[in-house]
């Protein structure tokens, strides 16, 4: 059974149980969504995914977890925190956050609200001194919420992935406080 991680006014984080992955292909998984990401997976990779953070989860107490709309019940995104396993990366090892939300609940503030909440845990409960997050510089709307949640830009931390370079934020946990 999945374990509710953070609640916030509009939506529950839990962790992925077993048989998540349909749920997860079905409402997060089209070309718009990935397109900054590699692109769709296909259901073994999501399945390879979800398995990775399950025993992530349970060895290190963090991973991605589903966001559930409190009102209607659905899973409405995915989001949370892993190491930085890219070893193009010069910062492999950090913590990373990340997020996707259902393209028919884009502009409602949700990866706002849930990424406030995944800070929180990653400073409070995980004990992180710092986070990262990662995107394509396309990605615009991607970088204006890490600029959002305070995060600053990290040029000497870019680097070219195998789909394309990416950039990165960082937030510590007093930079957070300050603006708490």
């Amino acid at each position: 059974m999945p374990d509710i991680i953070a609640e916030t006014e509009r939506l529950i984080l839990r962790t992925i149980g077993e048989g998540d992955e349909t749920e997860h292909d079905r409402l997060l998984n089209s070309p718009t969504i990935m397109r900054y990401i590699g692109g769709p997976m296909e259901p073994a990779e999501i399945e390879q995914r979800h398995a990775k953070g399950m025993a992530m989860f349970a060895r290190e107490g963090f991973s991605f977890l589903f966001v559930i709309e409190k009102a209607s019940g659905e899973m409405v995104g995915y989001c949370g925190i892993k190491r930085v396993d890219d070893p193009s990366a010069p910062n492999v090892g950090d913590h990373e956050i990340g997020w996707k939300i259902r393209e028919d609940r884009w502009g409602l503030g949700y990866a706002s609200e849930a990424m406030r909440a995944v800070i929180d845990w990653a400073f409070s409960r995980i004990g992180a001194p710092h986070v990262v997050a990662i995107t394509d510089p396309n990605n615009t709307a991607s970088w204006k919420l890490m600029e959002k949640l305070g995060m600053v830009r990290r040029e000497e931390l870019d680097f070219e992935a195998e789909h394309g370079p990416l950039i990165q934020y960082s937030l510590t946990a007093d930079q957070w406080e300050s603006a708490a």
